[in-house]
C-alpha cells in the first residue's frame, strides 16, 4: 500500500463534512469544559509526584536521581503509551478511550499511596504513566478534527491551560496536603479527584461528528502513517521542539526543590510546592498563544515562548529567592506558550491521521521529560545548579532554532 492509499484510507466518512464546532455554541464549550478536565486530571496525576522528591529521598534512603525516577518512569510510560494510543484511538471511541484512561490512571495513584516499598511505589507509577498515554494524543486529535479550523489555536490553548491547572494543583496541593497529613494521604486524594474528574469528562464530552472508528486493525496503515509525518521537515522539527520543551521545563522544576531544601533557603515541601503557582501564568499564557498563532501564525510566538525559557533559566541563577521565582515564572510563560503554539501546529501541517502526528510530537515530548528529566540528575550532581542551567539553556536555544525553521517551504501556518 502506497501513500496515497494510505491518506485514502484515513479519509473520514461522509459526516466528516460536517461543520466542526465554532467557538460560542453549547457544543464547543462543553468540549472545552470537558477537555479542561481532561487536561487537569492527567496532569495533576503524573507530575503531582514532583514536590515529593525530596520526601521520596529521605524517607526511602535514594539519591535524587534515584528519587527522581517516580516521574522519569511515568513519563517515559506515557511517552510509549501515547504512541499506541495514537493508533487504537482510530479503531474504538476516543471518548470511551480517555475515559478509560483517567478512570484507571487514577486508581493506579491510589496503589501508590499505599504502595510498602519503593519498588512497589515505581511499578504502581509506571502503570499509571502508561495508562494515562490514552488521554493527551487523542485530546490532541480530537481536537483537530472536531473544532472549526478558525478556533483550533484557541481550543487547544484552552487545553494546555487545563494541563496548567493539573499540574499546577497536582503540585501545590500536593505540597499543602503533605503539610497537613502526609505524602500517602495526599496521594490518595489526587488520585480521587482524578476519578471525579473523569465522570465529568464522560458526562461532558460531545460525541465525535467528524471521526468514526476503523473496523480492523492493519499494522501497515498504522507505519505508513507514522513514517509520512516523520519525512515531513515541519513535523518534524515540531516533534523536536516538543522534546525541547519539555526538557527544559521538567529538568529545572525537578531539582529547584533539592536547591531550595538546602543551605540557605530551607524550605519546607509546603513553601517548595508554592513555587508551583508559577502555572498561574500557564493558564494565561495559553489562551493568548493561541489567538496570537491563529491570527499572526505560529513561527515568531513558538520561538518567544523558548526564548522566555532560555532567559528564565539564566534569571534563576541569581542566589535571590525573589529573583528564582522570577526565572521559574519566565521558564513557566514561555513553556505554555510554546506547547499550546506547537501542539495546534502539529494538528494543522497533519493533513491526515491527526491521531499519528499528535501521538509522534507527544512520544518525543515526553521522551524530553524522561530522558533529560533523569540526565537533570547527573547535571546537579556533577555542576550544582549552574550545570542544570548549562544544560536546559542551551536545549531551549536550539528550540529557538528550530522553530525559525518549521515553516520553511510551508504555507504560514
Amino acid at each position: 500500500m502506497n501513500a496515497s492509499s494510505v491518506v485514502a484510507a484515513a479519509a473520514p466518512p461522509e459526516r466528516g463534512l460536517e461543520r466542526g464546532l465554532e467557538r460560542g455554541t453549547a457544543a464547543y464549550r462543553r468540549a472545552n469544559l470537558a477537555l479542561f478536565l481532561a487536561g487537569c486530571s492527567t496532569f495533576s496525576l503524573l507530575y503531582c509526584v514532583q514536590p515529593l522528591l525530596p520526601e521520596f529521598a529521605r524517607d526511602f534512603r535514594l539519591s535524587p536521581a534515584s528519587a527522581s525516577l517516580a516521574l522519569s518512569l511515568s513519563t517515559a510510560a506515557l511517552a510509549l503509551a501515547i504512541f499506541a494510543a495514537g493508533a487504537l484511538s482510530q479503531q474504538i471511541s476516543r471518548r470511551r478511550l480517555m475515559f478509560a484512561s483517567m478512570a484507571l490512571a487514577a486508581a493506579c495513584n491510589l496503589l501508590a499511596a499505599v504502595a510498602p516499598s519503593w519498588p512497589l511505589l515505581l511499578l504502581a507509577r509506571l502503570a499509571e504513566g502508561a495508562l494515562l498515554g490514552g488521554v493527551p494524543a487523542v485530546a490532541m486529535a480530537y481536537l483537530a478534527e472536531e473544532m472549526d479550523a478558525r478556533h483550533l489555536s484557541g481550543a487547544m490553548g484552552l487545553y494546555v491551560a487545563g494541563t496548567a491547572f493539573g499540574g499546577m494543583m497536582g503540585r501545590v496541593g500536593m505540597g499543602l496536603l503533605v503539610e497537613i497529613g502526609d505524602w500517602r494521604t495526599a496521594m490518595a486524594i489526587i488520585g480521587g479527584t482524578g476519578l471525579a474528574a473523569a465522570f465529568g469528562f464522560a458526562a461532558l464530552l460531545p460525541p465525535s461528528r467528524r471521526f468514526a472508528p476503523r473496523r480492523g486493525f492493519v499494522l501497515r496503515q498504522h507505519l505508513h502513517a507514522w513514517a509520512a509525518h516523520l519525512r515531513h521537515p515541519g513535523l518534524l522539527r515540531l516533534f523536536a521542539i516538543g522534546f525541547v520543551l519539555t526538557s527544559v521545563f521538567v529538568a529545572l522544576f525537578n531539582y529547584v526543590g533539592f536547591r531550595l531544601a538546602g543551605a540557605p533557603y530551607r524550605l519546607g515541601p509546603a513553601q517548595i510546592s508554592l513555587i508551583f503557582l508559577a502555572y498561574v501564568f500557564g493558564m494565561f499564557a495559553s489562551p493568548l498563544a493561541g489567538r496570537l498563532a491563529d491570527r499572526f501564525g505560529g513561527r515568531w510566538p513558538l520561538a518567544a515562548g523558548l526564548a522566555l525559557m532560555a532567559v528564565g533559566a539564566l534569571v534563576t541563577l541569581a542566589q535571590s529567592l525573589t529573583a528564582i521565582i522570577a526565572g521559574i515564572s519566565l521558564i513557566t510563560f514561555g513553556y505554555f506558550v510554546g506547547h499550546s503554539v506547537a501542539s495546534a501546529w502539529v494538528g494543522r501541517l497533519a493533513r491526515s491521521d491527526k491521531g499519528h502526528a499528535s501521538s509522534l510530537y507527544l512520544l518525543f515530548y515526553y521522551f524530553g521529560s524522561s530522558i533529560t528529566g533523569a540526565l537533570g540528575g547527573w547535571a546537579w550532581q556533577h555542576g550544582g545548579w549552574g550545570g542544570e542551567v548549562a544544560l536546559t539553556a542551551s536545549l531551549a536555544a536550539a528550540g529557538i532554532v528550530l522553530a525559525l525553521q518549521v515553516d520553511r517551504g510551508e504555507r504560514r501556518a
